[in-house]
């Protein structure tokens, strides 16, 4: 054999032992020969793309939308299969499913992003917990059908390129944001390219600031079992910019756990909850984006309580006052003494207004920020006599816990306490406090300690409290105290242990606001029922007492100092025992407590000596609610001894 038939012999096997090994491309053996991708080969053929996949020398991974994926498309875009196949971008979308490097599942990491032929834009990669893996919202639904020259994925949907919300996060540097949304997995649901979202987006600052407040790092953060919680709570399912966003606004989130209170503030400002929105309105292709400078938590705050139990005036007078924000604090521990709407239905009308006056008082915020502590203060933790400093500068809220173991807040009583929330606690009170400059403060802020311990010991702090009542109180000094003492015969404590304090103390005080240049000769009747005799020949006297300051106003009357204590009984201790009882509150307009009986037979006289009514004290109370304002005496009788009280029905 020559050697030229030599040589033929040998490029005639060596072709047919490359024929024999022929290679596979992820076109022409995959994508081409699967009836679950017809539409991604017609579209491929259509664009004259087949050729690059079929490149031998090429590596690929590609994500190939099934039919199905394609029709969803079809549906989301109101057109069908020849709709899609006329995109001007149809090539643009094809490639972006296309990398230049072949990535097996298993290499798929977490967070991954990868960059595919078209730029445009990445791909953002997910493996979940239960191995699911994502490319941006479509899930691999088939994995790692291999080629010589790549792998083809088949996935559940068509992935676009578009700007989404996790971009927008990605672009502007939310670092923290993305780690945390890639940790909760929840990449593929706000990537969704139809979906309409508005995202409040905390800023690496405020998740440093929350890791500070639970005492953890970013690292404890992520670790949190509630971070998707947390995370969707930032979430809408709509598209709101900052424009729309109406002060008051309650918007439901992503998390069902809690609503989003929204506030858009007088000076232009809008928050989430507490959180300030710094930046606005960063456009996304499926939503928009509003940066936040704290982190919300789904917690059921203080406002919460309010609204969840029907407090609709004080949820209205909280936003009107751009209060919204303050007390969402999760972080805060308040103690709100919270108004019932009947509470400020009858504000409006000793203010002679309607509710919408009372939203435009100007000192509205002064008004609710003095029903509020900056600490957590339960009902049992009420002392008798207790004065507490209020968010409000303004005054300070005098506490009462009663002998029959009412709590009052300055003239409001407490008819629900206790009402628990994640960032403090609400006691439900009958009436508003207001923070006016009352008896009770001229009192506290001169020095009349005696007098403010009697007044407290005699359950009198609340009625003398009362913003809308005017009373002229003729004011004991200590010494006057010291002295009334030494004459009895005791010492101030045997004083407050006196069972008829309370109507000595009203002997001290007379309906109305009476200055010093209204006073005339004669009696004057006293919230006790009895009256005390002004004389004005050597100056000033009540009773025996000098007046040694006088016209000390209040914003609920006026203060007279004197040199003396009043007392409408004989002097002597016993003698003041046998014929008394404390009944409370005093003044009161529905119904009194006597605190030393449970049940006894009563009659009420008014001051003319005339039986008004009659009947049993049953626990304690005696209703009065039918009578006219007006002093009563209530006899009391329960078989073995008799009993009286003098009580002011308002």
């Amino acid at each position: 054999m020559n050697q030229k038939n030599t040589l033929v012999l040998a490029l005639s096997a060596a072709l047919f032992s490359l024929s024999s090994i022929a290679q596979t491309n992820v076109y022409d053996d995959i994508i081409a020969t699967s009836s679950n991708h017809t539409y991604l080969k017609a579209a491929i053929d259509q664009e004259g793309l087949a050729s690059t996949l079929q490149n031998g020398s090429g590596t690929y991974t590609v994500f190939a939308p099934t039919n199905d994926a394609f029709d969803a498309l079809a549906l989301e875009l109101n057109t069908n299969i020849a709709g899609l196949l006329a995109l001007s971008n149809l090539s643009d979308i094809l490639t972006y499913h296309v990398l230049a490097t072949t990535i097996p599942a298993s290499a798929v990491s977490n967070g991954a992003i990868v960059n595919p032929i078209f730029t445009g834009n990445s791909i953002k990669m997910t493996v979940t917990s239960n191995s699911e893996v994502f490319a941006n919202h479509a899930l691999v639904s088939g994995a790692d059908l291999t080629a010589d020259n790549g792998v083809v994925h088949s996935i559940d949907d068509v992935l676009l390129f578009d700007e989404t919300v996790i971009d927008v996060a990605i672009d502007n540097g939310f670092s923290t944001l993305v780690i945390a949304l890639i940790k909760a997995e929840l990449v593929p649901t706000l990537i969704k390219p139809f979906a309409e979202f508005t995202v409040f987006a905390p800023s690496n600052a405020a998740f440093s600031e929350l890791a500070d407040n639970l005492n953890t790092d970013i690292n404890g953060l992520l670790a949190l079992t509630n971070l998707a919680d947390i995370l969707t709570y930032h979430v809408l399912s709509s598209e709101v910019g900052a424009a729309s966003i109406t002060n008051g606004q309650i918007v439901d989130a992503l998390s069902a756990t809690n609503t989003l209170k929204l506030s858009a503030t007088a000076g232009g400002d809008v928050y989430v909850n507490q959180a300030m929105v710094t930046a606005a309105d960063i456009d996304a292709d499926n939503g928009v984006v509003h940066v936040l400078d704290a982190v919300v938590l789904p917690n059921e705050t203080v406002v919460d309580v309010a609204i969840d139990n029907g407090f609709t005036t004080l949820t209205t007078a909280v936003v009107t006052a751009d209060l919204l924000s303050t007390l969402s604090n999760p972080f805060a521990e308040f103690t709100v003494f919270a108004p019932s709407n009947a509470a400020f239905t009858e504000l409006a009308d000793n203010l002679n207004t309607d509710i919408n006056g009372l939203l435009a008082l100007t000192n509205l915020a002064d008004i609710l920020t003095y029903h509020v502590l900056s600490s957590e203060v339960g009902a049992a933790s009420i002392t008798n006599g207790q004065i507490v400093d209020a968010l409000s500068a303004t005054n300070t809220l005098k506490l009462s816990a009663t002998a029959g173991g009412d709590v009052y807040v300055n003239q409001a009583m407490v008819t629900a306490a206790d009402i628990d929330a994640d960032n403090g606690v609400v006691h439900v009170l009958d009436a508003v406090v207001l923070p006016n400059e009352t008896v009770v403060d001229v009192a506290i802020d001169n020095g009349f300690t005696t007098l403010t311990t009697a007044v407290v010991t005699a359950d009198l702090l609340s009625t003398l409290s009362n913003p809308f009542a005017e009373f002229t109180v003729f004011a004991p000094t200590n010494n006057a105290f010291d002295s009334l003492a030494v004459r009895l015969g005791t010492d101030l404590a045997g004083i407050l242990a006196l069972p008829n304090l309370s109507d000595i103390l009203l002997y001290h005080v007379v309906s109305g606001t009476v200055l010093s240049t209204s006073l005339t000769a004669g009696d004057v009747p006293t919230l006790n029922g009895l009256s005390v005799t002004v004389d004005l020949t050597a100056g000033v006297m009540i009773n025996d007492a000098t007046v040694t300051l006088a016209d000390v106003t209040a914003d609920n009357g006026v203060v007279h100092v004197i040199d003396g204590v009043l007392l409408p009984i004989p002097l002597s201790v016993n003698e003041m025992r046998a014929i008394n009882v404390s009944a409370y509150p005093n003044p009161t307009a529905d119904f009194v407590r006597v605190s030393n009986l449970i049940r006894a037979n009563y009659q009420i006289m008014d001051l003319k000596g005339t039986m008004v009514k009659s009947g049993i004290m049953m626990d304690h109370n005696i209703n009065i609610s039918d009578l006219q304002s007006g002093t009563y005496i209530i006899m009391l009788d329960d078989e073995s001894s008799s009993y009286q009280s003098t009580v002011v029905k308002l």
